[in-house]
């Protein structure tokens, strides 16, 4: 009879272990399906003020360039070391000298002649007032008299003319010492000592540099955000411009300021061209910078004006032409249209179409639709473009 109850009391042992195990086990709790919304990076609206700018691009030219042109002919005496393909001299200096010799001879026949005008005019000069004194007491006929004054008249003219050719041989013989006319140098040279130049033939180009000027081109469009006018040539405010460029594997830059605008917006381009003037370009520098050498090809940057409330956005944070995506306090999408101000690279400048502190998705969402949940993140940094590995 014993053996007939033993394997009941395992089959209730077993069942009373597997209810105490149920009770006291772990219990699973069921868990909400994983959301598939799209992860978005965000940005908390913030404006700014903004100085809008234009970049672009022009080659460097001397302000003042010239043609040295001899005014008197003659062989080539002596010359200055600075006569060479980018040598340099300073205002005043002597660049080259002609022989003299056939001027200091001019000068003195010059000085000749004047002092026989000279005489011959004292001589008529008494003759006529003579003549006249006999022709009041009707001493002496008219016909002696008209001839005494047209003598004195001839005489006076003489006098002129042989002054004039003292004067201008003084001048030759000035001229035959080429005189730099301000602080320059050097572009190109054809002349040598002993080499015979001649009067009005040009020798050499030279340019100043006191200055060197850009010439830049920028579009119509362009000169709403800067503060310059088609009407006054001259400008009195003058825009900074920073010039970069590279040059002897290092990056440079420089600052010049707007002094002008041409007066002609070509038809073709709509393109209006304005000067930037750098001062001193061939200065020697502390840090090193080479000079801003005529020809180098630079990039400029042209301060315009300021405008408040300005928001900075990353170009992929705009959706469509004109809108972005609103996150609410839902994280759900609202479509917004803005005011685009202008885009320059990958920012774009907002005016209006959202308020500080509202929630602007930066990413781009697939098939989006009013209303649809996003997963936002927040961007790092106080700006919109600090984020650059944007969805």
């Amino acid at each position: 009879m014993k053996k007939s109850y033993l394997p009941l009391a395992i089959l209730l042992v077993g069942l009373g272990l597997a209810i105490w195990i149920a009770t006291t086990g772990p219990r699973l709790e069921q868990q909400p399906p994983p959301s598939n919304a799209p992860l978005v990076r965000t940005w908390k609206a913030t404006s700014e003020t903004v100085q809008l700018t234009t970049l672009t691009h022009g080659t460097v030219l001397p302000r003042t360039e010239s043609d040295l042109i001899p005014e008197v002919s003659g062989r080539v005496t002596s010359i200055s070391p600075a006569m060479v393909s980018g040598g340099f001299f300073n205002k005043g200096q002597m660049l080259f000298e002609i022989e003299a010799l056939d001027y200091e001879v001019a000068l003195e026949q010059a000085k000749a002649a004047l002092a026989s005008a000279q005489s011959e005019l004292a001589t008529t000069e008494k003759t006529h007032a003579r003549l006249e004194e006999l022709a009041k007491k009707q001493s002496v006929s008219e016909a002696l008299l008209d001839d005494a004054l047209n003598r004195l008249q001839f005489a006076k003219s003489s006098l002129k003319q042989t002054a004039a050719r003292l004067s201008k041989a003084e001048r030759d013989l000035v001229r035959t010492r080429i005189i730099a006319p301000y602080e320059g140098r050097v572009r190109s040279e054809r002349v040598d000592i002993g080499q015979f130049v001649n009067r009005g033939s040009p020798v050499a180009k030279i340019y100043a540099i006191d200055y060197a000027e850009v010439r830049l081109p920028i579009h119509d469009d362009e000169l709403a955000y800067l503060e310059l006018s088609l009407v006054n040539e001259e400008i009195t405010d003058h825009p900074t411009a920073i010039l970069r460029a590279r040059f002897g594997g290092k990056d440079h830059t420089w600052e010049g300021k707007i002094v002008r605008t041409e007066g002609e917006l070509d038809p073709q381009t709509r393109m209006i061209n304005v000067i930037a003037q750098v001062e001193a370009p061939y200065q020697v520098r502390e840090d090193d910078r080479p000079p801003l050498a005529v020809g180098l090809f630079v990039e400029a940057e042209i301060a315009g004006k300021e405008v408040d409330n300005i928001y900075i956005l990353p170009r992929a944070a705009m959706q469509t032409e004109n809108q972005v995506y609103i996150i609410d306090e839902n994280n759900q999408l609202e479509f917004r249209e803005v005011d685009v101000l202008r885009i320059i690279g990958e920012k774009v400048y907002v005016r209006s179409g959202f308020a500080t502190g509202e929630t602007i998705c930066l990413s781009s969402v697939n098939n989006a639709i009013r209303g649809m949940t996003v997963r936002p993140i927040p961007e790092t940094g106080n700006r919109a473009t600090v984020g650059r590995n944007l969805l």
